[in-house]
């Protein structure tokens, strides 16, 4: 196997050759089974895999997972209904999946150096919101059975239920707004975490774009929150998680972190002391796609206090636990501890800067002015486009990004004034610095082709023109960087 873990080779002498041998008769039986039930979806996946090696994939929260971990998930493990915990299970049988459960769970613990494992959560938002509701038990229903004198939901009377309810449903949580970068499940209103709590957020300096620690512990101290959340999902900077346990000190607040887009770098040690969150936080949540290069779904790691609630998450906010994915997770998992992922982590890193300074260089407005994580936030307005149309003028041009609100945006969160650009997955693909560069060359030369153009009923912020020739050039040049870096190369379907 190549150093990327997502990489095959051809090369008969390779190391990597039975490796890529296996991997594509695997892949050319399972879609020959599926399409001898339903052909579209056989087509379908066949194009899915066409389009991901022919195009420049910059969305922050892509990846690319190794056949090892996406053949995983394919199993009649997926047949197996396991509700509750390793070892106290709903349903009989499952003694293969609480060994599955209980190799992820460890894989985990190890990684990231936590005392406590949940690998149940389906999705990230999922994952959070298990880590809500135990954080609610542990701080609010515990006390509030103790102050009633029961050891149990079922023994509280219906005042003192009435009572414990009206606390667990107006509890404070202050998180990173939507704006400055964090995630819908940190306190946005029309999410569930935003009718859940009483909500107030936090922002960034009107002027850089960074995180004010003196303005969120001030924040803070007159809001006093239950959680505060940290973490984002478009903030390009570091975070300094010891503050923030400072910060959530001062007030007694639950501090949780949701590191799902940075936890590769955690992973590979390229965030560790102050920048890594999970020994500073009370719980720490993640998906485990994006950066660590996973099968689509949630984890949550937390201090010893929470792992009684936190276990509870099946069937307080999960249902039945999705034994094929964690089976994958666990693969994954064990990936990510492999000293090759240590330098997949600093060449997402390094790759990152490249692309900023590569856009700074051409007069590209960067949110914060660059980055040092994984994520870069264009602001687009200098091109006179929104973030919609800018993401389909990429898009025709081979560039797939998503747009992205900044902060004070006058677009809103539906057409935007940003783009957000992710290196995670064209790092896997074996993409370095000077590809970035030229990366960020393509764009500008995208965007700076780019017109605004009328709607039937006047100016429009989602309809564009592209220059003649533009999108055929620049998709040209991109095919020309794909081919340099294959995706799955050996693996023939």
């Amino acid at each position: 196997m190549a150093a990327d873990l997502t990489a095959t080779t051809s090369s008969a002498s390779s190391p990597g050759a039975d490796y890529a041998d296996t991997a594509s008769a695997a892949y050319q039986a399972a879609l020959q089974v599926i399409e001898s039930v339903e052909p579209r979806i056989a087509a379908a996946t066949r194009k899915e895999l066409a389009d991901q090696r022919g195009s420049l994939k910059l969305i922050a929260s892509e990846n690319y997972a190794s056949p090892a971990v996406l053949l995983a998930m394919g199993s009649w493990l997926s047949d197996k209904y396991a509700e509750g915990t390793i070892g106290h299970r709903f349903y009989a049988g499952c003694q293969n999946v609480d060994t599955v459960e209980s190799v992820a769970a460890e894989h985990a613990r190890e990684l990231f150096g936590a005392p406590y494992a949940y690998v149940q959560p389906h999705s990230g938002i999922d994952a959070n919101l298990v880590a809500y509701w135990a954080i609610l038990a542990t701080r609010v229903e515990a006390p509030g059975l103790a102050e009633a004198g029961a050891r149990h939901v079922n023994d509280l009377s219906e005042a003192d239920w009435e009572t414990l309810r009206s606390k667990l449903g107006n509890q404070r949580l202050m998180g990173m707004s939507l704006n400055a970068g964090g995630h819908l499940t940190h306190g946005f209103r029309p999410n569930i975490s935003g009718k859940m709590f009483h909500q107030r957020s936090y922002g960034t300096d009107p002027e850089t774009g960074l995180l004010d620690y003196d303005a969120v512990a001030a924040a803070v101290r007159e809001f006093k929150p239950l959680i505060l959340v940290a973490g984002y999902s478009a903030y390009p900077r570091r975070i300094n998680f010891a503050k923030m346990r400072e910060i959530a000190d001062q007030v007694g607040a639950t501090l949780m972190v949701d590191m799902a887009h940075f936890a590769g770098l955690v992973a590979g040690k390229v965030f560790t002391g102050d920048q890594d969150p999970v020994p500073h936080a009370h719980v720490t949540t993640t998906t485990t796609h994006k950066s660590l290069r996973g099968p689509r779904g949630g984890l949550i790691l937390a201090q010893p206090e929470y792992a009684d609630a936190v276990d509870k998450g099946c069937p307080m906010v999960l249902g039945g636990p999705l034994a094929h994915v964690m089976a994958a997770k666990a693969v994954a998992l064990a990936e990510a501890r492999q000293r090759s992922f240590h330098a997949y982590a600093q060449r997402v890193a390094d790759n990152a800067k490249a692309l900023a300074e590569g856009f700074l260089r051409r007069g590209a407005r960067l949110v914060t002015g660059g980055t040092d994580n994984h994520l870069v936030l264009l602001d687009v307005t200098s091109f006179g486009l929104t973030g919609r149309q800018a993401e389909s003028a990429l898009l025709d041009s081979g560039v797939v990004t998503n747009r992205n609100a900044i902060p004070a945006d006058p677009n809103g969160a539906w057409y935007t004034s940003g783009i957000r650009f992710g290196t995670p997955a064209l790092t896997t693909r074996g993409f370095d610095a000077a590809d970035f560069d030229r990366v960020a060359e393509l764009v500008v030369e995208a965007l700076a082709n780019t017109q605004p153009a009328a709607g039937p009923q006047g100016p429009s912020k989602a309809k564009y023109v592209l220059a003649d020739g533009t999108a055929e050039r620049v998709h040209a040049a991109a095919a020309e960087l794909l081919a340099d870096n294959p995706l799955y190369p050996g693996l023939a379907l």
